[in-house]
């Protein structure tokens, strides 16, 4: 039984599994979209999301901490000067996480993860596909009437 194991080891040491999720950490931040496997990345989601969180507040602290987990001060210095700021009246679910299929060479299941507030691409789709719940003939019959009835001039 699988009782309270909830953390994916991901098949490798922790001192490993941290190295590795410190420098996806710093690329996502730094590149903003980055393509991995899909057990990586929802082992990077919980690892970067309080991240961000802690970057909302810039104190002394707070970039200790985070550096503490970075070890990398250009990371830190994007984190909290353009990410914080994006982010900062969002409550949560910094980051998407987007399958797109299979690798070749050993089948497993590939996706990119990005930050949510940075994909120019998704804003605009998501602009463009807002439609009305107006029924087809109120909205025929909105310029059918204005143009019937007469014009006082």
């Amino acid at each position: 039984m699988r009782h309270n194991k909830k953390f994916n080891h991901l098949g490798r040491t922790a001192s490993h599994r941290n190295a590795m999720l410190s420098n996806m950490a710093i690329s996502l931040i730094m590149h903003k979209r980055i393509t991995t496997t899909v057990a990586k990345a929802k082992a990077l989601k919980k690892f970067v999301e309080p991240l961000i969180t802690k970057s909302k507040q810039d104190t002394t602290n707070s970039r200790r901490v985070v550096f503490s987990y970075l070890q990398d001060k250009f990371a830190v210095t994007e984190l909290f000067k353009e990410v914080s700021v994006k982010v900062a009246d969002r409550p949560g679910g910094y980051t998407r996480i987007i399958k797109t299929g299979h690798r070749l060479g050993d089948n497993a299941e590939m996706c990119f993860i990005e930050l949510v507030d940075f994909d120019e691409n998704m804003a605009k789709t998501a602009a463009k596909k807002t439609r009305t719940r107006r029924s087809k003939k109120n909205v025929e019959a909105a310029p059918v009437a204005e143009a019937e009835a007469p014009k006082a001039e």
